[in-house]
């Protein structure tokens, strides 16, 4: 996912995004440890998804901080 397309998003919809990743990169080090994966580049890519989404919250976070 793109932070462009993460920005637009409601903090809601990033917790759920979130989950989302978090679920999918643990189903991914599953299938690693059982020899089923053979793409190692998926788990990263989950991975820098999660960061981008927490940073993302984060600065919405911080920016209704600010405005208030």
């Amino acid at each position: 996912m793109k932070a462009k397309d993460l920005r637009g998003m409601s903090e809601k919809e990033l917790i759920d995004q979130l989950i989302s990743f978090k679920k999918e990169s643990m189903n991914l080090r599953f299938r690693k440890t059982s020899a089923e994966l053979t793409d190692n580049s998926k788990i990263r890519a989950a991975r820098r998804n999660i960061a981008r989404i927490n940073t993302v919250i984060v600065e919405k976070r911080s920016a209704a901080k600010h405005s208030s």
